[in-house]
């Protein structure tokens, strides 16, 4: 709402004087509630008033939501929506122009007003609180047993007021919104703090294979994640998951997905049966609505690999003796959707060289400015170039790849990789 901006007309030296004290107390606090109090006590000092009003603007509905309600000697009042002219509040909302009634029971320009007339008001002054011509909140005072309380001279210091009052308001909003991004921020660095804690910080080693594995997030917290744990003295367990949300609410559930399919990996015999529990769980205990894409492999002596795929990206599996590729096939659901969980374990011989590279969609999904996705053929080719390395080669080769083909485009979801090259 946009109207012209009020004139400050205080020439009167007393009131210049009261201005200058208002002033300085509106500026010694930052806290918004404290400000308004501020403001409505020094209203009600100035013009004598028997009850005083402030109301701010609701950004989202946009309507007058009364936040100050003050009687003489600053006692509270309770349901102020009942103790106003709702006639005058009105008309000072949409014209944006002060209004000061010296006996609103005979003012000509509030006949109707029915709340006027039950209230028995006699003196009111209403004044908009406004900020670059945009209405930000009301100022009102009346009395109800005196005529005439109120003059000019009130009229004009209260409007200098309000547009001392609309700055004090902002500036102590916006000071509560930094604040807010302080403590937000805060405790989202912590949030990713413990994210990253619970990725293994060392991964296990087993004789013959070479692990390395990256984790970036698009925001400060994640829903991708990767785990990598001993079964036994013989196995290694190896998991790269996607949730389905982003920011913090898939960073929740990707911490209780992690937990669960840990947990049912060592309870069960069998990947897929790790898998299948962890669902019937997550479906129990949990009702946000998100899935989770879960591919889950077993590493054994000799480059034997099980691998079970719920609803995942197909892993890139590169053969360096005849120097070909497959994507393995993707199969299964994600968990978090259905209580059946159609998943199967498939085996694959690695033989010494050969490389698996697990990932999630924000690798080959991820675009430059032009759009363009990276893409399932660049990622073949950056393991081509470099299969003969070691696993930590492949993935700084795969993660430079990706960074120099987005550029300066910003990430739009999170990205993980596991890389796999089976030594022999």
């Amino acid at each position: 709402m946009t109207g012209p901006q009020p004139e400050l007309p205080v020439a009167n030296p007393e009131h210049l004087a009261i201005l200058y004290e208002i002033t300085r107390t509106l500026n010694s606090s930052l806290e918004l509630n404290t400000v308004l109090e501020n403001i409505m006590d020094r209203v009600i000092n100035v013009t004598k008033a028997e009850r005083g009003f402030l109301m701010l603007r609701n950004d989202a509905s946009g309507e007058l939501e009364f936040r100050v309600a003050r009687g003489m000697h600053r006692s509270d009042l309770e349901s102020p929506e009942f103790q106003v002219s709702t006639t005058i509040v009105k008309k000072v909302q949409e014209t944006l122009i002060p209004l000061l009634t010296d006996n609103a029971q005979f003012d000509e320009r509030l006949m109707g007003g029915g709340s006027i007339m039950i209230l028995g008001l006699r003196s009111i002054l209403c004044v908009p609180i406004l900020v670059r011509a945009q209405l930000i909140g009301l100022v009102y005072v009346d009395n109800r047993l005196h005529v005439g309380l109120f003059n000019e001279g009130h009229l004009d210091l209260l409007v200098a007021f309000a547009s001392q009052a609309g700055t004090a308001i902002e500036n102590a909003r916006l000071y509560q919104v930094a604040v807010e991004k302080g403590r937000m921020e805060k405790e989202l660095q912590m949030a990713r703090d413990i994210q990253r804690g619970l990725l293994p910080r060392e991964l296990p080693t087993l004789p013959g294979y070479e692990i390395a594995a990256d984790w970036k997030s698009a925001r400060e917290v994640a829903g991708d994640f990767y785990d990598c744990f001993e079964l036994d003295s013989q196995t290694l367990g190896v998991v790269i998951a996607d949730v389905s949300d982003k920011g913090a609410p898939a960073a929740i559930f990707m911490a209780v997905a992690r937990s669960l399919i840990r947990s049912a990996s060592i309870s069960t015999a069998s990947p897929e049966a790790a898998l299948r529990q962890a669902n019937l769980t997550l479906l129990k205990d949990t009702q946000s609505g998100m899935f989770v894409t879960v591919y889950y492999s077993l590493l054994r002596p000799g480059g034997q690999i099980v691998g079970v795929n719920a609803g995942h990206n197909r892993p890139l599996l590169y053969r360096i003796r005849t120097k070909t590729h497959e994507f393995l096939p993707r199969g299964g659901r994600p968990l978090g959707w259905f209580e059946d969980l159609p998943v199967k374990p498939l085996s694959y011989q690695l033989e010494p060289g050969d490389v698996l590279v697990y990932y999630t969609d924000g690798l080959t999904e991820a675009e430059n400015i032009r759009r363009e996705p990276f893409g399932e053929d660049r990622l073949v080719e950056v393991v081509r170039t470099f299969a003969a390395r070691p696993a930590e080669d492949i993935l700084k080769a795969i993660t430079t790849a990706l960074e120099t083909f987005m550029g300066d485009a910003p990430p739009f979801d999170d990205t993980t990789l596991v890389v796999i090259r089976y030594t022999g």
